[in-house]
């Protein structure tokens, strides 16, 4: 089973507390790309980088982790930068230099699973062609979907959250943290968004929140569960949210919940004992992301985990 996952890469410059600053390949679909790459999955990456010394950068690094890049990714506008300033905690406020643009025309033969998400399904005038896209692929492949807000680019909240309701409703799996969720709904209830979007469409919804760990909450069965953590000491937060996407998509791949029609079938069918094993894959994969510098996610040997169905 192959994955498409469609979204921006970038070059991360990182800004630490002490002064120090490092350029790291990002990106959140990239991250994610290689997040699933390392765990052993079929992955290909449509994305948008410049023909220039940071766009080759990303291209080698992609293809060194057994990321396929689709025709089209390279063109001929800059590599986008990513700031990320790193408080004395290791969280990381970010600004952006990018622009996003995508051939609706991706094919899609041979892709089981199609992933998305971030400044890529929010940002014109890539975001049209990521939703057509979602629109065609969905009749064939399980999606699954990020929000992963970025406020500086988003604008109001009011204004993207109708957009970022309609891939909700696109999707099989939805996973975002409790800051997306405070940021694009002011506050409501974290139990009352989940509700709402498993009324959308997806089955499977997870928030993440930090050290706190993740809630889980299946539409089909309205129920809502709460998983710890691992413990760890973090060195920064960068792409501990991709690493998570990456290892929960990586579970569910695993268990046959994610990958064609018959695997949509299966996730309805799905009981929260069936998909907690992914969410725990998606902890111990932020985890270990958390306790090293950078956009780092683990290998598959590193999670010590065997192949599933």
């Amino acid at each position: 089973m192959r994955t498409l996952v469609i979204g921006e890469s970038l070059i991360d410059i990182v800004q630490r507390s002490e002064g120090t600053a490092a350029e790291y390949v990002g990106g959140s679909p990239a991250n994610v790309a290689v997040g699933l790459a390392r765990l052993g999955h079929d992955v290909t990456l449509a994305t948008m980088i410049g023909q220039d010394e940071r766009g080759a950068r990303i291209a080698s690094l992609l293809r060194g982790e057994g990321v396929t890049l689709t025709e089209g990714s390279i063109g001929v506008r800059p590599t986008s930068v990513a700031t990320s300033t790193l408080d004395v905690t290791g969280a990381a406020a970010y600004r952006f230099d990018l622009t996003w643009e995508l051939n609706e025309g991706q094919p899609l033969e041979g892709m089981a699973h199609v992933h998305t998400g971030s400044i890529a399904a929010t940002l014109e005038p890539g975001a049209s062609a990521v939703l057509a896209i979602l629109q065609r692929a969905r009749p064939g492949a399980t999606i699954s979907y990020d929000p992963n807000a970025r406020p500086a680019l988003m604008d109001d909240p009011h204004e993207v959250r109708a957009k970022i309701e309609q891939l909700v409703g696109l999707s099989d799996v939805v996973k975002a943290s409790d800051e997306d969720i405070a940021w694009l709904y002011d506050g409501a209830p974290l139990s009352d968004i989940l509700r709402l979007w498993g009324l959308l469409g997806p089955t499977l919804i997870v928030v993440t929140r930090g050290a706190k760990g993740a809630v889980i909450g299946l539409s089909t069965t309205g129920e809502l569960t709460s998983v710890d953590a691992p413990v760890v000491e973090v060195v920064d937060s960068v792409g501990a949210g991709d690493s998570f996407m990456a290892g929960l998509m990586s579970g569910l791949l695993d268990a046959a919940l994610l990958g064609g029609i018959e695997a949509r079938e299966r996730l309805r069918s799905a009981s929260m004992a069936d998909v907690t094993p992914a969410v725990n894959r998606a902890l111990a994969s932020a985890a270990i992301t958390v306790s090293r510098a950078g956009a780092q996610p683990p290998q598959r040997s590193e999670l010590a985990i065997t192949q599933g169905p």
